[in-house]
């Protein structure tokens, strides 16, 4: 049943929505504990909250990194909830992903009502369970949350015996959008009852924990496939018209689906590798009714486009600030603050005029002035829908660890070292892209940052050769592969022939996926 279109311009009553997602509580970064920056974000979501009146707060999946979450990751996800049931958030939604386990996030679902926590674990055998609607402190409905948790294979497709890569994926596909549908029309229904009892635009506000079909990633960002084969990826057709919002996770570059303003990505908080080092990360502040009636100049907005974050020591500064001009009109668009890798060259250039910052601030006066890490960032307006009173806006998140990646040779790895700040602790990853063959790359690195706050989490040496080399003096360890590297490792160890590595490789990504969502907390 849609909805009465006549009621679409109406006022509506003031509603601030907080959309984030991909929180990935316990993970760590090549063996280093990330605890403190979860505890920060976590201090500085409550802060925000707070600071922009939200109403309701939406987690879009990922909420821990594992099924088997540790007991301080625990601690920490508690003690949130706890802080922001007192605060002026009402509401808090909380779907799972595919990192989540299912059962564990939905045994303490019943407690957690009564502080209006509502968590949505397992897709729900009756639909209208999933279909919440939230009501102000007075009683009064704010909007309706199609609250839709990732979609295991099970739950949207039922396995036979014999189906091609081709079938599984279109009944994957069919099982998500049917899914959808269903629960379109139950919150529809719940609509237009509620209009026609009080006379206003409820607004319906989706979730989802997939993969939508044109998505970006990253390199090392620990994002998994969801499916056997890479199967599952939707597009922005499948979600309803009748969505006034889509809170999405999963991904962990902030971007829209399709172009469709209304469908987002928040992305993830903190970086989860170094392939998202350069990105600014972000939460949405998406808000309806009198809440969304502010209007911004147009200069003002792009004078808040300038981003200074932990790339300041790598990244040109003329590059910087064309970018920033390019992006005035439609800031953060797909990729929020996100930058295409730099050149050897450039990184060199960087590091070589480090003495020579003054010159550079008197032909670029609106870019950073220092190569010193900073967090300075503003609210930026993403997407103003006045028929629909609703608007979007993207709250940057600080960085709690500074992540820098750095490649070159060895000089240029050395000049863009010493480039970066000497009194904030950075976590480095090192990329050996020279043609010289170095036995002791480590321990030149290591005399590198000697006296410096830096810390090499990571060294990796491109050269083909050096690889081979690596490998005979067991440098290379586990912790530098991912499970498919070490796969491919044990057919080359064992000379398996070509012929037959795709037919062991679909066997072992059929096993790796079942190890991955197996809820092992579930009875």
């Amino acid at each position: 049943m849609p909805t009465p279109t006549v009621l679409k311009s109406m006022p509506t009553k003031a509603l601030n929505v907080l959309h984030t997602s991909d929180w990935h509580l316990g993970r760590r970064l090549y063996g280093r504990l990330r605890y403190d920056e979860f505890a920060a974000f976590l201090n500085w979501l409550q802060d925000t909250i707070s600071a922009q009146h939200v109403d309701v707060l939406i987690v879009a999946g990922d909420v821990f990194d594992t099924m088997t979450p540790s007991n301080k990751a625990q601690a920490l996800y508690y003690e949130f909830l706890g802080k922001v049931s007192k605060s002026c958030c009402q509401h808090v939604v909380i779907v799972a992903g595919n990192h989540d386990s299912p059962t564990f996030l939905d045994a303490p679902s019943h407690v957690l009502k009564f502080l209006n926590v509502h968590v949505i674990g397992t897709a729900c055998e009756d639909l209208n369970d999933e279909v919440l609607v939230l009501d102000d402190v007075n009683g009064t409905p704010h909007c309706i949350i199609a609250a839709v948790p990732y979609l295991r294979d099970r739950d949207v497709r039922s396995s036979q015996a014999g189906e091609s890569g081709q079938i599984k994926d279109a009944n994957v596909i069919a099982g998500i959008r049917a899914h959808y549908d269903k629960v379109a029309d139950i919150a529809k229904v719940k609509q237009v009852e509620l209009i026609e009892a009080h006379q206003r635009h409820i607004p319906i506000i989706a979730t989802g924990h997939l993969f939508a079909a044109g998505g970006q990633t990253t390199d090392d960002d620990g994002v998994r496939e969801l499916y056997v084969g890479s199967l599952g990826k939707v597009s922005a057709d499948m979600f309803d018209a009748g969505f006034d919002y889509v809170a999405l996770g999963h991904l962990h570059v902030p971007q829209r689906v399709g172009g469709r303003e209304h469908i987002r990505y928040s992305g993830s908080p903190i970086a989860m590798g170094f392939g998202e080092a350069r990105q600014q990360k972000q939460v949405l502040l998406v808000q309806f009714g009198a809440a969304a009636d502010v209007f911004f100049d147009k200069e003002e907005i792009a004078s808040n486009t300038i981003i200074e974050n932990a790339t300041a020591a790598i990244v040109p500064m003329k590059e910087t600030a064309r970018k920033a001009v390019n992006q005035a009109t439609d800031f953060m668009d797909d990729l929020f603050g996100f930058d295409e890798p730099l050149e050897d060259s450039e990184l060199a250039n960087i590091a070589a005029k480090e003495s020579n910052i003054d010159q550079r601030n008197e032909d670029i006066q609106s870019t950073p002035t220092d190569l010193t890490i900073s967090n300075k960032t503003s609210n930026k307006v993403l997407h103003q829908d006045g028929s629909n009173q609703m608007q979007v806006t993207s709250l940057p998140i600080p960085k709690f660890q500074q992540l820098a990646q750095i490649s070159g040779d060895l000089t240029t790895i050395a000049q863009t070292i010493d480039a970066l700040t000497k009194n904030e602790s950075i976590w480095l990853e090192i990329i050996y892209t020279g043609d010289d063959v170095i036995s002791e790359l480590r321990e030149h690195i290591q005399a590198m940052i000697d006296g410096l706050p830096c810390e090499v989490l990571k060294i990796k040496n491109t050269r083909t050769y050096n690889k081979v080399l690596n490998q005979q003096q067991n440098s290379e360890t586990l912790q530098d592969l991912d499970e498919q590297e070490v796969f491919e490792r044990c057919l080359m160890a064992h000379n398996v022939p070509d012929e037959q590595k795709p037919t062991l490789r679909d066997a072992y990504e059929q096993i790796v996926h079942g190890l991955h969502h197996e809820d092992k907390q579930a009875e």
